[in-house]
């Protein structure tokens, strides 16, 4: 093992965090900002570019000056499929960031559907064609703003992901790149390929040359400047967030797999040099190896996870704390049969219907906050389960236990209901920031802070196994009621109780 420590940069949906990580595995120090949300329509998110720039160089510089110590790499990860447009020359954002969350490109998405385009989207990306992905935001933004199109045809306009934002910030313009896993994203990216694709660009209306170029997930991303952090140091590493994760996870190998709890819920299962198509409901995305190579893997996405509690939090003040919710999931017996179906922004992976909406089933005069909140962490469990099944039934095999990270994996509450309606043991390891640990081990090994994947892995310690305690009657109980509350969520919202994009 080699001496010094990576900054990790992680970008994510409310917040960015800097975590600054020694070769011996240990955190020495961190710091954390949320940034604001805009919702200028129903089903529109937005972010302010220049605050996401000015809040992640704040934590970073907090993160470097309270470690101590030499920092030999930087890596950074992300929130993936949000989409930013910027001047290059003088590092101005020339519209607010479209977040992945945004649901404003619904119709296109299915103006496309019904002009035939999925089958080649479908083939050549992975992706299907939802609003979630950035290549119709982008379309969008250049249809709506003429001199935004103008300006990217002359060249004048860089564009891409949250990852190719912060790199051209932190080197002060000089580099504009990203990383298979990000470009994977945009339904602009050929997987087997792996380049930009011509027909998809022209389909989404997108210069080739306003995109970043698309480097290896370890290696050289140019050098973030001393004028911009304090001191200059090599970024080393990029992954978008949900591949950083299986990455720190460990899981760098052909049917290894994880689940994120953090906005959303994000589980990913790595295939390895198989590129396997989905047929219900999954997407296929790149990945990384052991090295930060490329591979393939299943990805089911939950648009609403922790984004819930947050809004229990902040929109209706029902607890103080995401903490507090650990506590007030114990304090009851059962559900009561109340149910949480937070589709705020359309429901996500294995049935793709973004025109669903959030309900609360099972009310009566008896329902408390705390069933409200302990409806809200059992979500993840039901979203977790769907997904997990899907993903099996597409690989052909049965998963041996899920690994979790992410803010919510913190409650022990949670973690063990999952275990009961998965039928599996859970497993979370010792750094529940395995995005940031991801990010920091692409880094650090193209930076030699760590010799080998296999001394990166052994930095950090074993975690904690939850196993399941639900007997298997009401296991089914729970999922049974958690399919009538979706399916009378999409019947309330004149959907059918369907899968919106069937892959088979």
């Amino acid at each position: 093992m080699s001496a010094g420590a990576v900054l990790a940069i992680d970008q994510g949906t409310t917040g960015s965090a800097a975590l600054v990580i020694s070769a011996d595995g240990r955190v020495l120090s961190r710091a954390y900002s949320e940034f604001t949300q805009h919702f200028p329509q129903p089903g529109w998110v937005e972010h302010d570019a220049e605050e996401i720039r000015a809040v992640t160089v704040r934590v970073a510089r907090e993160a470097l000056a309270a470690a101590g110590t030499e920092v030999r790499a930087l890596g950074v990860t992300n929130q993936r499929e949000t989409v930013v447009v910027w001047d290059p020359a003088t590092l101005r954002p020339l519209h607010r960031a479209i977040v992945w969350q945004d649901r404003r490109t619904t119709d296109l998405c299915r103006q496309l559907r019904e002009a035939g385009h999925e089958d080649t989207v479908r083939r050549r990306t992975g992706l299907l064609l939802d609003p979630y992905f950035s290549g119709t935001k982008l379309r969008w933004l250049l249809e709506r703003e003429p001199e935004l199109a103008a300006r990217a045809r002359a060249g004048e306009l860089a564009a891409g992901t949250i990852d190719s934002w912060l790199v051209a910030c932190l080197t002060a313009g000089r580099v504009h790149a990203t990383d298979p896993t990000n470009a994977s994203r945009t339904l602009l990216y050929d997987l087997q390929e792996g380049d930009w694709n011509d027909e998809l660009l022209g389909l989404m209306g997108v210069p080739r040359r306003i995109l970043p170029a698309v480097r290896p997930s370890s290696g050289d991303f140019g050098v973030a400047r001393g004028e911009v952090l304090g001191a200059d140091i090599p970024i080393g590493g990029v992954a978008g967030d949900q591949q950083a994760a299986l990455y720190g996870q460990g899981c760098w190998e052909a049917g290894a797999g994880k689940c994120t709890y953090g906005t959303g819920a994000f589980l990913l299962f790595n295939t390895g040099t198989e590129r396997v198509a989905s047929r219900h409901g999954l997407l296929t995305t790149a990945a990384c190896d052991a090295t930060g190579g490329p591979a393939f893997a299943l990805e089911g996405s939950i648009f609403i996870a922790g984004a819930a509690i947050q809004w229990l939090r902040d929109g209706l003040g029902l607890l103080e704390d995401a903490a507090a919710s650990e506590e007030m999931a114990r304090s009851l017996s059962g559900n009561a049969g109340v149910y949480l179906v937070p589709a705020f922004t359309g429901l996500g992976a294995p049935r793709w219907q973004p025109g669903a909406r959030g309900a609360i089933t099972g009310l009566t005069r008896g329902t408390t906050r705390e069933h409200l909140v302990r409806a809200a962490l059992e979500a993840m469990a039901y979203g977790t389960h769907e997904v997990l099944g899907a993903m099996e039934r597409d690989a052909g095999v049965r998963a041996a236990a899920l690994k979790v990270d992410g803010g919510a994996a913190r409650n022990d509450w949670l973690l063990g209901f999952l275990a009961g309606i998965l039928g599996l043991p859970v497993r979370r390891p010792s750094m529940v920031e395995t995005t940031a640990l991801g990010a920091a081990g692409l880094a650090g090994l193209s930076a030699g802070v760590w010799r080998s994947p296999d001394g990166f892995a052994e930095a950090f310690g074993e975690g904690e196994t939850f196993r399941p305690a639900i007997g298997a009657p009401e296991q089914a109980e729970l999922i049974a009621g958690w399919k009538r509350a979706v399916d009378g969520t999409l019947a309330a919202s004149g959907l059918s109780l369907g899968a919106g994009h069937p892959l088979d």
